[in-house]
């Protein structure tokens, strides 16, 4: 059977995959079943910041590999202490716990707000979190129930309860909701990719910042697909002259592997104790040593590099023929189209380009070292359709 028949028949339906085999890749350059090539702009959606394949991260992940695979979290290894320590140094945050997604790192975050919250009131009076219209945070029932979206709010129930939604941009909706309600914290995507790639405004943010310190609420900051480079510095929040009390990532970090964090501040970093939080996997050592080497090479010179293509992405597109508008931060972009996205998308995958959707936008989300050419040529294949 072929691996599309095999799938169909055995793996469950929660896909709508496009019919494609992938088999192998180098890059920024994926191939198929059947030998053809395309130019990946969505990078397994954030997570291959240097592509697939690629040389200096296999080569830690094969080493680590013929050390040690796997331990529990009984016992202290290098690699997860070490990564840890880049992560705390480079972020001004003090303590990290590894799980193993974007949507445990979440589920991190809410635990040690309201275990912040509880054992500073003495009982979960102050449990309710704040998030924001739009926003995505995970397919867990408690990071559904977090995300803003009431499409993902049915079939599921019943949800937990304990979050409120305001809408973004409009601090006055924050407010409001701070004051009604006895809140623990306020959980931001700075750039909300599954909701369309909408950027944050800074003074928002800014009044956001003032509403917390009034209401002696958390700040939690959502950088999972934000964050590791991806909107042109190491974390989005770096943008915004903003320390959270909680930052969480994954995706980019791991380069291909399963690696979730979240990152505590210095309110919230000896909430937990033995016992109290824990995951077989997070920690891994393998997943690890990957993260290490992706984090040691996110520098000055491949964030201006971010920077350089962002720039010219937005300058092809901005007013181009067939495109309303060009959002985002960094090589995380959306792309308002007068046609429909998913037509764009399909008509891509026949010239050879991978690109991804966000509502009803074309989402890019390239390799962050993805060659000039390499992006040219792709650029050029998209204008071009959403232009015909």
């Amino acid at each position: 059977m072929s691996i599309t028949a095999n799938d169909k028949q055995y793996i469950a339906n929660t896909y709508a995959r496009f019919p494609v085999e992938l088999v192998s890749g180098k890059g920024a350059i994926l191939k198929d079943s059947e030998g053809k090539e395309y130019i990946d702009l969505g990078a397994g959606i954030a997570v291959n910041i240097f592509g697939v394949a690629d040389d200096e991260w296999l080569a830690a992940v094969t080493n680590q590999l013929s050390s040690l695979t796997h331990t529990s979290n009984l016992y202290f290894t290098e690699p997860c202490s070490t990564l840890a320590k880049m992560l705390c140094e480079r972020t001004g945050m003090k303590k990290a716990f590894f799980g193993n997604s974007g949507a445990e790192a979440n589920e991190c975050a809410i635990k040690v707000a309201r275990r912040y919250a509880f054992d500073k009131y003495g009982d979960e009076s102050h449990s309710t979190i704040i998030t924001l219209k739009n926003s995505f945070h995970g397919r867990t029932i408690a990071t559904l129930t977090a995300t803003g979206q009431d499409g993902y709010h049915t079939h599921f129930g019943p949800f937990v309860e304990g979050f409120v939604y305001a809408e973004a941009n409009n601090a006055e909706s924050v407010r409001k909701l701070a004051e009604e309600n006895n809140c623990v914290a306020i959980m931001m995507e700075l750039v909300q990719g599954e909701g369309g790639v909408c950027k944050l405004d800074k003074e928002f943010v800014d009044e956001v910042k003032k509403i917390a310190e009034e209401k002696d609420m958390l700040i939690i900051i959502d950088e999972v697909q934000t964050g590791n480079g991806r909107t042109g510095t190491l974390y989005t929040f770096q943008q915004y002259d903003l320390m959270p009390d909680i930052v969480t990532t994954a995706k980019g970090i791991g380069g291909g592997l399963p690696i979730g964090v979240a990152m505590l501040g210095e309110k919230v970093e000896n909430v937990l104790i033995p016992g109290s939080h824990g995951t077989t996997f997070g920690g891994n050592p393998v997943c690890c040593a990957g993260a290490c080497n992706i984090l040691s090479r996110i520098d000055d010179e491949l964030l201006s590099e971010v920077r350089a293509k962002s720039a010219y992405i937005f300058e092809e597109f901005e007013g181009a023929k067939g495109v309303k508008s060009v959002s985002g931060l960094g090589l995380m972009i959306g792309i308002e189209t007068e046609k429909d996205a998913k037509e764009i998308v399909n008509a891509c995958l026949q010239k050879g380009v991978l690109v991804l959707t966000a509502k009803t936008k074309i989402r890019l989300l390239p390799p962050l070292n993805i060659g000039w050419d390499e992006l040219k040529k792709a650029v050029a294949i998209l204008k071009e359709i959403i232009a015909e």
